[in-house]
């Protein structure tokens, strides 16, 4: 049994990436593992200051959302980030995170494979690209995880868009083959 962490990046209500991090976390539910879905919605999370105080004491010094999010992470075995892209780039709030997240740097982890679930109302095959460029930056600092898979849901602008699209059956099983 692994600890899988998602973290559902969008903060509207009837986010389509949302509901791929569900479903992943469904999968992995029925493959039996220990699933926490972590929504960003209605988290406090402050902009990063790059004052570095973190890498001295192993603590941001802003107090919010952030530490219980990390705790998270950092004890995980699977991490799935889930965003919309926006501007063809991640979700400003899923950037925010990982910056935040920079107090984690020198520690432990136990997380090594990453998914990342990612949704847009354009289709084209090169509109997920920076997003994962971006986490992959991410995934760099941290030599012993890496890239695991990667689910692009085009087509999907609204709310609730993509009910019924056959990505839900694909994240579904990644979920559960992880």
């Amino acid at each position: 049994m692994k600890k899988v962490v998602v973290i559902s990046t969008s903060l509207r209500h009837g986010s389509n990436s949302h509901v791929m991090a569900e479903q992943f976390a469904k999968g992995a539910e029925a493959a039996g593992h220990q699933v926490e879905l972590i929504s960003l919605r209605g988290k406090e999370i402050k902009f990063c200051v790059g004052c570095l105080a973190c890498q001295q004491t192993g603590s941001c010094v802003f107090k919010d959302d952030v530490p219980a999010i990390m705790d998270s992470v950092l004890n995980a075995d699977v991490v799935c980030w889930a965003t919309p892209i926006y501007y063809y780039e991640m979700s400003g709030q899923m950037k925010t995170l990982i910056d935040r997240m920079n107090s984690m740097y020198p520690k432990d982890y136990r997380f090594r494979d990453i998914y990342l679930l990612t949704t847009a109302a354009e289709d084209e095959t090169f509109v997920p690209q920076r997003a994962e460029s971006g986490l992959q930056g991410w995934i760099d600092c941290y030599g012993k995880c890496s890239l695991k898979g990667h689910i692009f849901c085009g087509s999907v602008g609204g709310p609730n868009a993509i009910a019924g699209n056959a990505k839900l059956q694909q994240t579904y099983t990644l979920g559960k083959n992880i």
